[in-house]
This record gives structure tokens, sequence and C-alpha cells, in this order.
């Protein structure tokens, strides 16, 4: 049997479903999810691994037009992921009419990686009507050449499978990448953090989910308790009215951001958790390179 093994990425701008999308395909969380834009900030690799094939499935930030420097990053990691990737998956969802965000992506996409074979993908279809569908997919036709399109819903798993079958036939033959049973490479520290950025992202409005980032401190199984996992994490906000929009009444709304997060962090780690949480102000760090490279989002 011929086995391929390769990478794809789903690109797109914010909210386009990608991280669903990415989860549903591996069958396991390993990215965070929210109806908040620009959730997603790292380019996170999901493994999916079968007899016949690897695909390894790098998930995006959304792509839009920056106003901060740590947009301005984001942007240009995901043009280098997509430069170094065997096929591309450009999704945009079916509830959204088609802008000059995607036409502009699309455009870069002609551009940069012209030999680079693209997948149009309408996302969420589960939310309209199957005449709303057949339109999304020729106005996406229309933003230029794809290699296929296809409509799919992650959350009723509707042509998953279909979208995994063209995005594998379009690896180059090889063996596995990593070890059967790897969904993800992601460091733990970096999923911990994230679960509890997703907990911190539920019922914040505004400006608050942009400003919102996080770092596991320090973490590891406290001496004489096998069972039992200690974790200090700082979250991140850029001003003293956004620390107490986190906090809450008398720390009560931290107090149910821990809770959250507990729950998944336990899952992940296999133990039960203490998670200590700290809210600190790094006033405008998403345009401050200093405290950009602080928290991970280098150059």
């Amino acid at each position: 049997m011929t086995h391929r093994s390769g990478f794809a990425c789903f690109v797109g701008r914010p909210n386009a479903g990608k991280s669903t999308l990415l989860n549903a395909m591996i069958g396991a969380k390993v990215a965070i999810t929210s109806d908040k834009p620009q959730t997603t900030r790292r380019a996170i690799r999901g493994i999916l691994t079968r007899d016949d094939a690897q695909l390894v499935i790098v998930d995006t930030p959304g792509m839009h037009k920056p106003r901060t420097l740590l947009g301005e990053r984001l942007d240009d990691l995901v043009r280098t992921v997509w430069s170094d990737v065997d096929v591309i998956g450009f999704c945009v969802p079916a509830d959204q009419a088609i802008g000059p965000g995607d036409r502009r992506i699309a455009a870069e996409l002609t551009d940069q990686a012209p030999r680079t074979p693209v997948i149009g993908i309408v996302t969420k279809t589960d939310k309209v009507r199957a005449e709303q569908v057949a339109a999304q997919l020729l106005a996406l036709s229309a933003t230029r050449e794809f290699a296929e399109v296809v409509p799919v819903s992650a959350l009723a798993h509707d042509r998953v499978d279909l979208l995994a079958d063209l995005l594998i036939a379009r690896l180059p033959e090889g063996p596995p990448l990593y070890p059967d049973g790897e969904l993800t490479d992601e460091p733990l520290e970096t999923l911990v953090a994230e679960l509890i950025r997703e907990a911190s992202l539920d019922g914040v409005r505004d400006e608050l989910p942009h400003s919102l980032a996080v770092m596991v401190d320090e973490m590891g199984v406290r001496e004489g308790r096998p069972g039992l996992t200690d974790i200090y994490a700082t979250i991140f906000v850029e001003r003293d009215s956004q620390k107490a929009i986190v906090l809450g009444r008398k720390g009560s709304r931290l107090g149910s951001v821990g809770a959250r997060a507990r729950a998944g962090i336990e899952e992940l780690v296999g133990t039960q958790v203490y998670l200590n949480l700290h809210v600190t102000v790094a006033k405008d760090w998403q345009r401050d390179p200093k405290q950009l490279r602080k928290l991970g989002f280098d150059a």
C-alpha cells in the first residue's frame, strides 16, 4: 500500500472555523475555540494518522488588516507556514459573505504560493440552508483557481473525512513523520496556557479578548503526590480596567475561569490539578517588542 505523509495548513480570516475543523479532523481537542475573533495566536499542529497516510495539519491565526505589532507578526507567521506545506486549505464560513479580506488572502496565496495546491473549504455549513451553501461555493470559486472546493461542517462532521482524503491525495509518498498515537507536537505548557486563555475568553467583550495573554510560570507533579499537578500561571492584560474585569467582584470571575480551565487541563494531563492564577498588567503589550518576546511572540 502506498503511504503518504506531509503537511497541510488551514488559512482564512478570523473566526472562519479553522480551529474547530482541525479538532474535528484529528478527533481530539488540540486547538482552543471561541466565538471571539483572533482566538488562535499560534501555529498549532494536529496529527491525523491512518494506515495509508499521516497528515500534519497546521491551524493558523486568522489573517486580518493588522492594527498592532502582534497582528503584523501573526500575519507574517501565517505566510511562513503556508510557504512550507504541501497543500493549503483556504477556509471561508458559509454564514458570512465573502469580502475584501477573503479576496486579499486568495490573491496572496496566488502570488506567494503559486505551486502549492489550494483546496477551497466552505465551513459551518450546518448554519445555513443548502442553497446558501451552493451560493457560497460559487462565490469562493470566483476568488481564484482551486484544486478542489468542498463544503464541510465540523460540528456535524459532514464531509470532514472527505476533506481529509482530498488533502492526503496531495501529499508526497513517504513514511510517518510522528509516532502512531501522537495527536500534536505542541509542548504541554503551551496547551495548558491555551486552555486557560480559552476559559478567560468566555463571556468577555469589546477589546478585552485581544488584550488577554497567558503564560505558564511553573508546572510539575507535586512532591509526594504523583496524582496531583501544580500549575502556576499568569494572565496578562493591557490596562487596570481590564484586570478588574478578569478578576470580577472579589475575585469571583477569576475563580470561575480557574474552574473551567482546570477541567480541561485535568483531562489533558491525566491527574488532578492545583491551578494558581495571577492577573497582571503589561501595558500595551501587543505593541511592545520586549513584551511580545517575553510572551513568546518573537519576530
